[in-house]
């Protein structure tokens, strides 16, 4: 490969983080100095920048940044642009395995670095630096952070297990180490859960690897990319792996191979999973997964390769456990007890399957666990030996043999009765303050204002996102309308572009019907809002946002759009409109309270009708 021919480059969020700053501050400086380094590449939602142009801006503006030799590393790996860096932090790996931790004497041996090159397609330069980056940090360290860096960069194209996640599902289905297989390993997520062979700190009191000797990893990925970097990194935690780059469904590259344990995060709804091809497969023990339930396939696929008795771990959408076209797979699991648990992780995550490998001549279970773990991963394992929380499998083999948590997942009687203890508790003290306000016989006759008179006066400014923002994910996270509405954080994401609109505190941000004055920075303004920043020395922003808040209020439904500048206010000192700045604060307090109430009422209406109606709760004599 020839060396790269351009320098490396750095987009907004890499600015922000070298400069120490927040991505927001980096448009305000593209927008606010017309000297700021213009994109060499990118596009105009993702523009990239010169390092070294960005560099020297900094330092001339006297912005103190660092650009660490990691960052220098990661940079250089990016310069060769999109298409080419899965490749590059692939070789990176490979080239950073074959120093192990002797960084240091290879960084000085001119020699030895062109041999690694030549074997591994990386450029001289960036050799020495990832040379440099494994004496300071070690070859793990320093392929770890280019492999953040990589996911970061990519992040819509590649799913990542979450790491709690990965290691609940290896402490589930390998305990005791041994060969586990993951056959759609993507970049080694769930095998880097595993105990790595020179960790003993991982492995039991002894210091032995796992609980039951050492371990050994197969896996296989589609993409050729992806397992490349995931052989690397799990060369560099010292664990023995073999990873095969294929097609686990139509290509299995482990045929007749069983083993200790297999954990796997499959793609969903896969329509074009092989169906055809593969419909006389002996792997479909259990049935022929539908056209529409690739993940039954991946599920029999995994029971395939694990020994009688040994354990699978494995990811499926929450709709494989009640879609009627898997109901005939899903019974011959029950009734084979190959299916043992299903656990809703969180609200609208995955659910897990953990299932077992019947032994023969061994009797099914009468029982299998279902629970819904509600975000509390550490609630999963004790539940595996708590008997109230198991459901019958006679009683889940009707027409439906519908899984799912949200139906069946029985709660025993203590955990509804904290959760209906707790739900009270909070409803009671759920404060609403209502702010003392005087009545008056006659409304105060008081010099008037308006906004735009305000504006005229240099008093207030009014500002609005770009007309064109899109909010389809990106770096910069948004506040929209419906974040003001419900009195919420930033709940969008946009890419940096020119024209974002950073929102400080004591801005007060407006929709057609409501008024709130932001507390935090780190947000940019989002589509159909109004920016209003006032100058706090002569205006209170918690009277202005009242204000406008009252003029919204009393335009009629279905009216045209009003001129909010028109909005008329009292000409007050500071210390007056403090004071109804304040009443109108404690207003906006007391309906964010009424609308937590009002939640915390509904959620104990609920608990209160399920744990009446299956003799949980009783009433009190």
């Amino acid at each position: 490969m020839a060396p790269m021919s351009h320098d490396p480059t750095v987009n907004a969020g890499d600015i922000a983080r070298l400069a120490g700053v927040g991505r927001a501050a980096v448009s305000n400086w593209r927008r606010r100095h017309d000297d700021f380094p213009k994109p060499v590449d990118g596009t105009s939602s993702q523009p990239l920048f010169a390092l070294r142009e960005v560099e020297a801006w900094l330092s001339r503006y006297g912005k103190s940044y660092q650009v660490s030799l990691a960052d220098r590393a990661w940079q250089r790996l990016k310069a060769s642009g999109d298409l080419q860096l899965g490749r590059l932090v692939a070789a990176a790996g490979g080239f950073l395995a074959s120093l192990g931790e002797q960084g240091a004497a290879v960084s000085s041996g001119e020699g030895k670095a062109r041999t690694l090159e030549e074997g591994h397609g990386l450029d001289a330069g960036l050799t020495t630096l990832l040379a440099e980056l494994t004496a300071e940090r070690g070859a793990r360290a320093a392929y770890e952070f280019l492999c953040a860096r990589y996911l970061e960069a990519h992040s819509r194209k590649l799913s990542v297990t979450r790491e709690d996640v990965a290691a609940l599902m290896v402490r589930l289905a390998a305990p005791e180490g041994g060969t586990v297989l993951d056959p759609a390993c993507g970049l080694a997520t769930l095998p880097l859960s595993l105990p790595a062979a020179d960790d003993p700190a991982q492995g039991d009191p002894a210091g032995n690897p796992g609980a039951g000797g050492a371990v050994r990893v197969l896996g296989q990925e589609v993409e050729e990319t992806s397992a490349r970097i995931a052989a690397a990194r799990l060369a560099l935690r010292g664990i023995e792996a073999e990873i095969v780059a294929g097609d686990a469904l139509r290509h299995d590259a482990f045929p007749g191979v069983r083993a200790d344990a297999v954990v796997c995060d499959p793609p969903f709804n896969e329509r074009s999973w092989g169906y055809d091809e593969l419909s006389g497969d002996p792997r479909w023990e259990y049935g022929l997964p539908p056209r529409g339930e690739s993940e039954l396939a991946w599920v029999q696929h995994c029971l395939t390769h694990v020994k009688p008795g040994g354990l699978v771990a494995i990811l499926m959408p929450a709709a494989a456990a009640s879609r009627r076209a898997g109901r005939r797979i899903r019974g011959n699991l029950l009734r084979a007890g190959a299916l043992r648990a299903v656990v809703t992780l969180w609200q609208g995550g995955p659910d897990l399957w953990l299932l077992r490998r019947p032994e023969s001549g061994e009797r099914p279970p009468s029982d299998i666990l279902i629970m819904d773990a509600e975000g509390d991963l550490a609630r999963v394992e004790p539940a595996l030996s708590e008997e109230g929380r198991r459901v019958r499998i006679i009683d889940l083999l009707d027409d439906e043999v519908d899984l799912s948590p949200a139906r069946h997942a029985p709660r025993g009687g203590a955990d509804l009765g904290r959760a209906f203890a707790a739900a009270r508790e909070r409803f009671l003290a759920a404060s609403v303050d209502a702010p003392d306000l005087r009545v008056l016989d006659q409304p105060l006759d008081q010099p008037a204002t308006t906004i735009g008179e305000l504006v005229k006066a240099g008093l207030v400014t009014i500002l609005q996102a770009p007309p064109r923002m899109t909010l389809d994910g990106g770096e910069v996270p948004v506040l929209t309308a419906d974040d003001v509405e419900r009195g919420a954080g930033a709940s969008g994401a946009t890419n940096p572009e020119a024209g974002l609109v950073a929102v400080e505190p004591g801005d007060v941000v407006a929709t057609y019907a409501t008024a709130r004055v932001i507390t935090a920075a780190g947000a940019v303004l989002g589509p159909q809002l109004t920016l209003y920043r006032a100058d706090q020395r002569r205006v209170d922003p918690h009277f202005l946002a009242g204000f406008l808040r009252s003029a919204g209020a009393r335009v009629p439904a279905g009216s045209s759009r009003v001129d909010a500048r028109r909005t008329r206010l009292p000409r007050l000192s500071l210390a007056e409109q403090r004071a109804y700045g304040e009443a109108f604060r404690r207003l906006a307090t007391m309906e964010d309270a009424l609308r937590e109430a009002t939640a915390l009422g509904e959620t104990l209406i609920r608990l209160g009708h399920e744990g009446l109606a299956d003799g949980r709760l009783h009433p009190e004599p």
